[in-house]
């Protein structure tokens, strides 16, 4: 019996780590239109989030889409979606939801974060 060598997919870049899904997950909606609009940008085949300072509450997430990892990153997997999470947003990421909503008010991409302590009425930002 010889052992199968790794699909080029499950080969990780070297300095990235592979993650699982309680540090973030998304749900089938939000994976599938992140999938949709990596698929209409063709900016890259991941999608890359990241916390950073702004907001009415002083942090903000930002989502967006890369070509490829960094070193550093870590990979998780969420309903068919490769998502990049640096380490720094890692720490105030863990254990976070994404969902979306195709609403005309109040639609788009909504994170539920156990970290927060508290959000502003968008859910654009948050503090904690």
């Amino acid at each position: 019996m010889t052992a199968e060598a790794p699909s080029p997919a499950a080969v990780l870049p070297e300095g990235v780590r592979e993650g699982n899904e309680s540090l973030v997950s998304l749900t089938e909606a939000a994976g599938t239109k992140a999938r949709a609009l990596m698929a209409r940008e063709k900016q890259g085949d991941y999608l890359r989030i990241a916390i950073t300072g702004g907001g009415c509450n002083g942090l903000s997430y930002k989502l967006r889409f890369a070509p490829a990892p960094k070193r550093g990153d870590i990979l998780v997997r969420s309903a068919g979606t490769p998502v990049l999470v640096d380490p720094k947003t890692a720490l105030y990421l863990k254990g976070s939801n994404i969902d979306y909503s195709d609403k005309l008010l109040g639609g788009g991409f909504k994170f539920a974060n156990p970290n927060a302590k508290a959000s502003c009425s968008c859910g654009e930002s948050f503090s904690v």
